[in-house]
């Protein structure tokens, strides 16, 4: 027979539920009250914050962003057992955000391995018409390229002894060939090339011979010789066959081979040089799809290249077109311009003259780049501007300060030997620089042969870095990757020059000491001063609360290892958004 069940009889379980159900809504309240979230990610160390130069022992990360910075024992309140991920790095290395470039063009460095052909930077004009034309040549022809496509020799190695057109033309007549220099501001081509870009005639006559802001090298006869420097060089570039060097699909390719090199050196913020350099839009689209499909893990920054025989008010609707591949992490909102070429090489617009009394090729006037400024930050465009000649410098300011807006954070990209007064009105306006710290660095060969060229006046105070610190002026670091393929990419060797003068793989020594920074003004130029740059100081670039959760963990604390051992220092992991992306 069935026991009759008293109606009583299930209270003192129910009770027990209740409790417990209690005690866990009372913990999660008081957890709450406490506003001490569990968090995905903590990290212990030594870290750098980039925020004001604050080192710190801990940070917590919830939902891809920083939660809490500060020391270890409040960090620990942010950990619950199998739920955070608690990463002690103390005493391995320092902690420190992730890293930018300012200004640099690893589209073409890297288009170059796949279509094209890296010259060596110590290859002589004989090993490159013997050895390195021929093989380039069969590379483009093995892939069915139509232009014979390469970058990277040097000036300085070739300047008495330039290849021509006609011994270009003995390798390869059928189809054209273009090579950049090492800096991009030169370029080699043979007849097929000159024809197709009416320098030349089918009938071997001149034809244009005379280009604004470029130098056509002609013989005695009048007749190109194929070199071309500064805006003539860019004007052919737009001949190349673009849409069979660089497709869509091989824009993605190489937008993730891109990605790799950039985690693995640090990198977290990228600004492209050059973001339409094949004169089309598929780095943008690339860049766009990845990034919707949650496969780009870096931040973006795209400016559309004008030049200054383009028709500007045309280029300047086609820039504020490609705003439409914008996305939560590729940035199309720069334009870059070329105002005036290199010093090294005489093409820059100094003032004193260069030694045996000329002057620089200029791009544009002050008039002209000050309605550029104008109209391009009136259709929400910043100008990133290449100058750097001292006269160049001074006269872009004044079209910043004159046709453009503060907030627009109007760029100057290198800058040689400003002038004491161009500091304060830089920083007055908000006048930003991506300043090349790696070139405080050269043999004592190469300093000796550059100083040539250097202006009476300006030999010693030519590359101006401390001096933008000193007067508020935001100057972030760049490495103009590929351009100066004998100087290094990576931060930390970035970092050892900025300190030291010295390259570490040179027998050199230190170069442009008065303009040396301190290891804490190095990594501010290679962190947050970058994020200034780009617009996104209060989202990335430092290790504080709210902000993104991008940050490394190096094998090096270059805060206080020896100065001459920075270079050594490389990522043991990168993490972007909270995640680790990639690892050693």
């Amino acid at each position: 027979m069935m026991k009759r069940r008293d109606k009583h009889s299930a209270r003192p379980l129910l009770s027990l539920t209740a409790v417990m159900v209690s005690v866990i809504l009372g913990m999660s309240m008081l957890a709450s009250c406490n506003g001490t979230p569990t968090a995905d990610l903590v990290v212990y160390g030594k870290i750098f914050t980039a925020d004001s130069s604050k080192v710190v022992e801990a940070f917590a990360v919830k939902d891809g962003k920083y939660v809490y910075v500060g020391d270890k024992a409040g960090a620990e309140a942010y950990v619950e057992e199998g739920k955070t991920e608690v990463v002690d790095y103390t005493g391995k290395g320092l902690v420190m955000p992730g890293c930018g470039n300012g200004h640099a063009h690893y589209m073409l460095g890297h288009a170059l391995r796949t279509i094209g052909t890296m010259v060596p930077f110590e290859a002589t004009p004989e090993t490159f018409l013997q050895e390195i034309v021929p093989a380039a040549v069969k590379k483009a022809k093995d892939s069915g390229a139509k232009t014979v496509f390469g970058q990277g020799w040097n000036f300085m190695n070739f300047r008495d002894h330039l290849p021509t057109r006609q011994q270009l033309d003995a390798i390869c007549s059928d189809i054209p060939i273009y090579f950049l220099d090492d800096e991009c501001h030169k370029a080699l081509c043979n007849t097929a090339m000159l024809v197709r870009a009416g320098i030349m005639n089918a009938d071997g006559t001149a034809g244009k011979t005379t280009l604004r802001g470029g130098e056509i090298g002609v013989d005695a006869n009048g007749i190109p010789t194929g070199f071309l420097s500064e805006q003539a060089q860019t004007y052919v570039r737009s001949f190349i066959d673009s849409e069979n060097l660089y497709p869509l699909d091989r824009a993605l390719s190489n937008l993730a081979d891109i990605e790799q090199q950039l985690l693995s050196e640090g990198y977290t913020m990228y600004h492209e040089g050059w973001g339409n350099y094949f004169v089309n839009t598929n780095y943008y689209q690339a860049a766009q799809q990845q990034d919707k499909a949650g496969k780009l893990h870096f931040v973006l920054g795209l400016p559309y290249e004008i030049e200054s025989w383009m028709n500007v008010d045309e280029a300047l609707s086609r820039a504020a077109d490609a705003k439409k591949f914008a996305s939560a992490r590729v940035m199309p909102r720069w334009i870059k311009l070329l105002f005036d070429g290199t010093v090294e090489t005489g093409t820059g617009i100094v003032d004193p003259l260069y030694p045996d009394g000329h002057q620089g090729i200029a791009n544009w006037t002050e008039e002209e780049l000050t309605e550029v400024a104008r109209k391009a930050n009136a259709l929400g465009l910043t100008l990133h501007v290449h100058v750097m000649g001292n006269k160049g410098v001074k006269q872009v300011v004044n079209a910043f300060i004159n046709g453009g807006k503060d907030e627009m954070r109007n760029t100057l990209v290198h800058v040689y030997a400003v002038d004491s007064a161009d500091y304060q009105r830089m920083a007055d306006h908000n006048i930003q620089v991506a300043a090349s710290l790696i070139w405080h660095h050269a043999s004592e060969a190469v300093v000796e042969d550059m100083a040539r060229n250097h202006p009476e006046g300006l030999k010693d105070n030519a590359y101006p870095l401390k001096s933008f610190f000193d007067y508020g002026v935001n100057a972030s670091s760049h490495s103009d990757f590929p351009a100066l393929c004998d100087s290094p990419d990576e931060p930390f060797g970035i970092m050892e020059i900025a300190v030291t003068g010295v390259y570490h793989k040179e027998n050199g020594k230190p170069f442009w000491t008065k303009e040396l920074l301190t290891r804490e003004q190095a990594l501010a130029a290679l962190t947050i001063n970058v994020a200034k740059q780009m617009f996104i100081e209060n989202e990335r670039g430092s290790i504080s609360t709210g902000k993104y959760a991008d940050f490394l963990l190096l094998t090096k604390d270059v805060l206080t290892c020896p100065a001459t051992e920075i270079h050594e220092a490389k990522p043991a992991a990168t993490y972007f958004e909270g995640k680790k992306v990639f690892s050693l």
